[in-house]
């Protein structure tokens, strides 16, 4: 009975971390859509394509990736706040990086819906976004 209960505790709190940031997430005007994924030639590491969506006024919380992360505004304005730089403020077309574990975020500061496309390069099986508090 102890295995069990320790294997099934084991699932409940990998479960949870996986799903509790989607659902701090699925709370805001914020929708991510997971366009394509890919293992690259460098063993461990794979690239993600999403592309999210951020209503108006909306914040995408405090939170890093296990890699780097390469972010194309699509529509709207975007402000972001990549570790202790000052904010950055940015439209369509415009593009950013941030590095490897760097806490970030991402507020919609323009007049009606934003999106972007994240290009994350990353560590394999790891989870993709870890929402800091």
């Amino acid at each position: 009975m102890k295995k069990y209960f320790t294997s099934y505790s084991m699932c409940i709190i990998i479960m949870t971390i996986l799903v509790v940031p989607n659902k701090i997430i699925a709370q805001l005007k914020i929708n991510r859509v997971e366009l394509q994924k890919h293992d690259l030639s460098v063993q461990g590491r794979e690239v993600i394509q999403v592309e999210v969506s951020i209503g108006e006024g909306e914040t995408f919380p405090k939170h890093r990736h296990p890699g780097e992360e390469i972010i194309y505004v699509l529509k709207g304005v975007l402000e972001y706040k990549v570790g202790e730089e000052p904010p950055v403020t940015l439209r369509k077309g415009q593009v950013l990086f941030v590095p490897y574990g760097v806490i970030h975020s991402a507020k919609n500061v323009g007049n009606g819906d934003a999106a972007e496309l994240a290009t994350y390069v990353v560590e394999k099986g790891k989870t993709l976004v870890e929402i800091i508090k």
